[in-house]
């Protein structure tokens, strides 16, 4: 576990630089730890280092980590959201990353007001073309965000996206400007600010601090490659 400590300093130095490169204070860039298919102990191991954000991708592997670790860190839905597991992503999560849909904007609302909770989340906008990747098209955010404005149980907090799978670092630095241009341009839309940006993961998200990422989700950078159970 002593190596998960020394990739989390290692990738702060990473981030600082990138920052730096960007003309950005490192402090505005937040590190979601993404703990898919990890153990409690490397988890654990984790929140040791300093992490304070954790991010899952699904609900029933989440309830069943969260339960074991006692931590005060802020846990993030970040992989796709079924209607049918609102509820279990309601009780588990701060923030939701992949909204999409009113549909499913409104199962969130409806059981976060059950749960008398008000839940953070952000619009995953998708940026590649990749149908595979989720997220709604960009001409469909401002109605998106107008229906968001009459849910009283979410706070929209900004954007996601994940960048075009490809070897040109042009396509990836282009579907985050495309995003953050996005941030921009609606920002007054909405209730509150879209001022929270997640995109970039662990290989790509060097290019994400400098396009104006103010989280990155980051697995296999600090937890190493993951290792097959099959």
């Amino acid at each position: 576990m002593d190596q998960i400590n020394r990739n989390w300093q290692e990738l702060n130095e990473r981030v600082e630089r990138a920052a730096e490169r960007a003309g950005r204070a490192p402090s505005e860039v937040a590190i979601v730890a993404v703990t898919k298919t990890r153990s409690v102990e490397e988890v654990t191991a984790a929140l040791a280092a300093g992490v304070t954000e954790v991010g899952e991708n699904r609900v029933q592997e989440a309830a069943s980590k969260r339960a074991l670790v006692k931590d005060s860190a802020r846990w993030h839905l970040v992989g796709r959201l079924q209607r049918n597991k609102a509820a279990g992503a309601v009780a588990i999560f701060d923030v939701v990353h992949s909204v999409d849909s009113p549909r499913l904007a409104d199962a969130l609302d409806r059981r976060a007001a059950e749960a008398q909770r008000r839940i953070d989340v952000l619009l995953q906008i998708n940026s590649s073309g990749a149908s595979q990747q989720g997220g709604l098209d960009a001409d469909l955010l401002p109605s998106l965000l107008d229906h968001m404005a009459g849910l009283e149980h979410l706070c929209v907090r900004g954007l996601m996206t994940i960048a075009a799978h490809s070897d040109s670092s042009q396509d990836v630095r282009a579907c985050f400007r495309r995003v953050h241009e996005l941030s921009q341009q609606h920002r007054q839309r909405g209730p509150t600010d879209l001022d929270v940006l997640s995109m970039g993961m662990s290989g790509d998200f060097e290019i994400a601090i400098e396009e104006g990422a103010t989280l990155i989700r980051i697995g296999t950078v600090l937890f190493g490659e993951r290792v097959s159970h099959e």
